[in-house]
């Protein structure tokens, strides 16, 4: 079953994006708005970039995003008038490859079960017993090459009438 949606989470490694020293600067609201504007580039893919929309989108106040807005740019980029995160673009793109690659890989080898499937085996069958009616499970057998096992295994304590007739009575509800 093939599946179009997007994948529903990316991988961030904190220790990353707390060294770099555009966020330790930060204070704790440009970070929110960081880590927000990120959320919704996973998403959405893009927000808008002008201000006034940007905080009637996230529902704040449009001074508090003007404030914050230009500490937050070193992560994301604008391109024609909305605002993208770069470093999440690249990693949809590689889960993407990944998943187009996986897709081709399960084509090639369905491609290749379907051709074994298809072509006659060493017997001139496809690696089933034949459909001949008159060959009977036990001739089947004999014409294996597995040969039955001619040790046989003894219990170590054999198992007294006495028990043997309880158990029959309590499984058959006497």
């Amino acid at each position: 079953m093939a599946q179009s949606r997007d994948a529903p989470a990316y991988q961030e490694y904190p220790a990353n994006v707390m060294a770099r020293i555009e966020y330790r600067v930060m204070t704790l609201a440009q970070r929110g708005l960081m880590t927000t504007l990120r959320h919704e580039c996973w998403v959405n893919k893009q927000v808008p970039a002008e201000p006034r929309t940007l905080a009637r989108m996230l529902g704040y106040d449009v001074a508090e995003i003007e404030a914050a807005l230009p500490a937050v740019m070193p992560f994301f980029a604008v391109l024609g008038g909305r605002i993208t995160c770069p470093e999440l673009d690249a990693y949809r793109a590689h889960l993407e490859g990944i998943r187009e690659r996986q897709s081709q890989g399960g084509k090639q080898g369905a491609a290749k079960t379907n051709e074994r499937h298809q072509r006659p085996g060493p017997k001139g069958g496809s690696g089933d017993p034949p459909s001949d009616p008159r060959l009977t499970r036990e001739s089947l057998v004999q014409l294996s090459s597995v040969q039955p096992n001619s040790i046989q295994v003894l219990s170590e304590a054999p198992v007294s009438d006495e028990w043997v007739t309880d158990y029959d009575k309590a499984s058959n509800g006497y």
